[in-house]
């Protein structure tokens, strides 16, 4: 086919069918992410993959583009070498080289495809160059660490031309093109970051050394498997990603790997050199290395300076003997029905007890409880008049408020304890009157500061305690917090992607995923990733109310739920699903025969207990 008619055609063609996402989410109706990578060959179960070379697209200039914003994936070292394959040689130094740390790639996802057109007269006399425009959305940036920064871009279109690579009348159409007057950074789709990388989870230690906190990588499916395990033991003694710093601990001094991880007959090898190295540090190392390279099952040996220091006989066992999250049981539902906290009951589910003495039981608007070892520690807000109270209480169910807010709010949102595995220090956030407030278990509310502005509207809060994610001015944002006696600190916030607007509600969907409730030109739940660059799942795209409460639990590694729970509240009328079906009065326990002469009430305010 004739180059200038495959131009023509480019507009709306570039939307392609398929990417291989970044994991299976909980939840797979509604898929809205955009543009879509076209599969091609690879290795067996997408490994081992490299991104397409300049001339795999042929005569495509569809393709072509595609490849262009997938050329910088893969290795980091050969990113560069790369992208300039595709640019026309004249213009191959626009872009300049950066290795090491140094090394970064721009995300962005494609808000469109890509519109393009003919320039009749162009670069190379007879021969018609094609002008392409790219509308984006800034994702991040991907360094050499597998992090993915906050965007320091701010171009939400980029610019450059084609032409073909082969002398103009030489009738060779499948030479394929170069980028013209290229841009001056390398570039990666979102669809490309899904397609040749793997998101990797490795753990940190917290700052007192008690929990172990996720972070978020990105592996190129490039690198042989044999350097994969040597690759994310880098990652560990290089240190945690930026946003997680002020809460979590570095490996030891000096922590460095000796060569690369090897494997005999299953069992792997990891030599570091590091100092000052104790009984109690290897231990938490060991079993740091064992929660960050899951794919390990079998024997795991540790030495420092070539001196075996710890050896596990099996990795797989380890971390069942030693769980990332201190849970026990498979988490209830509850929700608030005519101003009580009430145990929900699903088929197939455990459904709890009222966890709440019936005394203090009373005037609840919503709830948030956590348990804590073989404690329950409660916050409610309660109707005081027209304004709001927090009241506070812990201990065996059925649960005593032994505190309430010496203030009053107008409005209180649903209140989110930080995980912990005692009662003693423990400390929650809340909404009050659109400012973040941390709480302890006296029921004091204090401010917490926060580098946005703009009124907070929702906050909620990690399995591991210490990361939150917040909605601020209508936008998500995910930080990281710190506890310790004296309360609650929230180190800087980063703004998390989305394509959702006027955003009400969030919630924690799993360790490197949330839960959405915003607009797409009318309200929506949405699954989202917590860096913004995986796919978004839409889990309903009619709801034709905003959103006012949002609950979820977890996917976790300890105990999973396989039903994918997500309940919400939203004109006063609860759901809970997927498949997301109105939640009854009838499933409501501890509640008598509805009044007939009365309006039976309905569940608001949802929740989880785990």
């Amino acid at each position: 086919m004739n180059r200038r008619v495959v131009a023509v055609l480019l507009s709306g063609a570039l939307l392609a069918a398929g990417t291989t996402g970044c994991g299976i989410p909980r939840f797979s109706e509604v898929r809205v992410d955009g543009p879509g990578p076209v599969g091609e060959a690879g290795s067996v179960n997408g490994r081992n993959r490299e991104p397409p070379s300049r001339g795999a697209s042929g005569s495509d200039s569809a393709a072509f583009v595609r490849n262009f914003l997938a050329a910088a994936a893969g290795e980091p070292n050969r990113a560069y070498e790369r992208v300039v394959q595709f640019i026309a040689p004249e213009d191959r130094n626009r872009i300049q080289a950066k290795q090491g740390s140094d090394f970064a790639v721009n995300v962005v996802r494609l808000l469109d495809d890509p519109v393009t057109t003919v320039n009749p007269q162009g670069t190379t006399g007879e021969e018609a160059t094609f002008s392409v425009r790219v509308t984006v959305q800034q994702v991040g940036l991907l360094r050499a660490n597998g992090t993915l920064a906050p965007p320091v871009a701010t171009e939400a279109q980029y610019q450059f031309d084609l032409r073909g690579a082969a002398p103009a009348g030489s009738g060779d159409e499948d030479a394929g093109y170069y980028v013209v007057d290229p841009p001056s950074t390398l570039l990666l789709s979102v669809e490309a970051l899904r397609e040749y990388y793997q998101p990797s989870t490795i753990y940190f230690w917290n700052s007192d050394q008690t929990r172990l906190v996720p972070d978020q990588r990105y592996l190129p499916l490039a690198v042989p498997r044999e350097r994969r395990v040597t690759e994310a033991v880098g990652w560990l003694t290089d240190g945690p990603s930026e946003w997680l710093t002020p809460t979590v601990t570095r490996l030891p001094d000096g922590a460095q790997l000796i060569n690369n991880a090897t494997e005999t007959d299953g069992r792997w090898e990891i030599d570091i050199a590091m100092s000052g190295e104790d009984g109690t540090k290897l231990d938490r190392l060991v079993t740091q290395l064992a929660w960050s390279l899951p794919d390990i099952d079998g024997p795991l040996e540790l030495k420092v300076r070539n001196q075996t220091r710890r050896t596990i006989p099996s990795a797989a066992e380890h971390r069942r003997a030693h769980p990332v999250y201190q849970l026990r049981q498979d988490p209830q539902r509850f929700c608030v029905y005519e101003g009580a906290v009430r145990p929900l009951a699903f088929l197939g589910e455990v459904s709890g007890t009222d966890p709440v003495a019936p005394e203090d039981n009373r005037t609840v608007v919503s709830a948030g409880l956590s348990r804590a070892g073989e404690q329950i520690l409660a916050a409610l807000v309660v109707a005081d008049g027209r304004r709001q109270r927090l009241a506070v209480g812990s201990g065996a169910a059925p649960v005593r408020v032994v505190a309430r807010s010496a203030a009053s709010y107008t409005s209180i949102g649903r209140p989110v304890w930080l995980k912990t595995p005692d009662v003693r220090g423990a400390h929650g956030l809340v909404v009050a009157d659109g400012e973040l407030h941390r709480f302890d278990t006296h029921a004091q509310l204090t401010p917490v500061p926060l580098i946005v502005p703009g009124p907070v509207t929702a906050v909620a809060a990690a399995l591991d305690g210490h990361r939150i994610a917040l909605v601020v001015d209508g936008r998500l944002y995910v930080a990281a917090v710190s506890v310790d006696g004296d309360g609650v600190t929230v180190g800087p916030t980063r703004p998390v992607p989305t394509s959702l607007t006027a955003l009400s509600a969030v919630d924690w969907a799993g360790e490197s995923r949330l839960v959405l409730a915003g607009a797409q030109g009318q309200p929506a739940v949405f699954e989202v990733s917590v860096d913004g660059a995986g796919a978004e799942v839409a889990l309903r795209t009619d709801l034709g109310a905003k959103v006012t409460h949002l609950a979820t639990y977890p996917d976790n590694p300890v105990v999973p739920f396989t039903r994918s729970p997500v309940m919400y509240e939203a004109n006063r009328v609860t759901w809970a699903g997927p498949p997301l079906t109105q939640v009854l009065r009838e499933q409501v326990q501890g509640v008598g025969p509805a009044d007939a002469d009365a309006r039976p009430g309905s569940p608001t305010a949802p929740f989880f207990l785990y």
